[in-house]
């Protein structure tokens, strides 16, 4: 068993590859993400941002190649195993319980952690614990006032509040957003940057994102892929200065950003 050090990256991938039939999909990425930090994945359509995404968490098994969270190999692990290890993630649609109320929603996702598991017995409504950690991500969240409602009537920038409560309620130390921002005003953007910047204090992040304001306001590092390829990898004004990165992609979304 590998030993875990303060040295030991939250994450790290190592020539991961997946293939769908002849289409080869991710190429060989290899990226270490450290402890606490917040790194964006950025990069055009089709670049398989979304697919890398489904290997780290284990949607999808790789064709080779091998990813870790802090130093375990999750070679074989299903989903939920990975989740239990303290990794968490959002995905690009929104996935709440929309009849359940905003608090049932965030309550469901404790109760693993909560040592609740498959005790059928307990009545979760009678749980003090559980209602006051629920009610603290609603809080932490800003979702308190809307706690009785039925999440689905929420407007669509809560229900991605929601959705990164869900995501945070379980106690992972690595949360995954997949486009936390899409189909946003600004003004819902300003929101959201603010409310991920919150709950993911002392925590590691790791976002795709194809906002470059959210990008460069959040992240401490990026990673650019292309074609299945990490082409680059720095702090946001050293990629921002790159010429590979400009040719590529990063030239094209500045420019759409105004």
């Amino acid at each position: 068993m590998n030993a875990i050090t303060d040295t030991t990256p939250a994450l790290a991938i190592e020539d991961l590859r997946k293939s769908f039939g002849k289409a080869e999909i991710i190429r060989g990425v290899n990226l270490r993400i450290g402890k606490g930090e917040r790194h964006a994945v950025i990069g055009p359509n089709g670049a398989g941002k979304s697919t890398l995404f489904n290997l780290i968490t284990g949607r999808f098994p790789p064709t080779s190649g091998k990813v870790s969270l802090h130093g375990k190999n999750l070679a074989g692990m299903a989903p939920f195993q990975i989740n239990r290890m303290g990794l968490s993630r959002s995905f690009q649609i929104t996935n709440i319980f929309p009849k359940m109320t905003v608090f049932e929603n965030v309550r469901c996702s404790l109760l693993w952690s909560k040592g609740y598991r498959y005790s059928f017995w307990n009545l979760v409504s009678k749980s003090r614990d559980l209602t006051e950690s629920a009610d603290a991500i609603l809080d932490q969240i800003n979702l308190l006032n809307r706690r009785d409602l039925p999440a689905g009537v929420l407007s669509y920038a809560e229900q991605r509040a929601l959705e990164i409560g869900i995501t945070i309620a379980g106690g992972a130390d690595l949360i995954m957003l997949d486009e936390p921002t899409a189909g946003m005003s600004h003004s819902e953007t300003d929101y959201i940057v603010d409310l991920i910047r919150k709950v993911t204090e002392d925590k590691t992040l790791i976002m795709v994102e194809h906002d470059m304001g959210v990008v460069f306001g959040l992240a401490d590092y990026i990673s650019v892929l292309v074609y299945g390829e990490i082409i680059a990898t720095g702090r946001p004004e050293e990629v921002r200065a790159n010429p590979k990165v400009q040719e590529a992609y990063l030239g094209a979304a500045l420019e759409a950003e105004h």
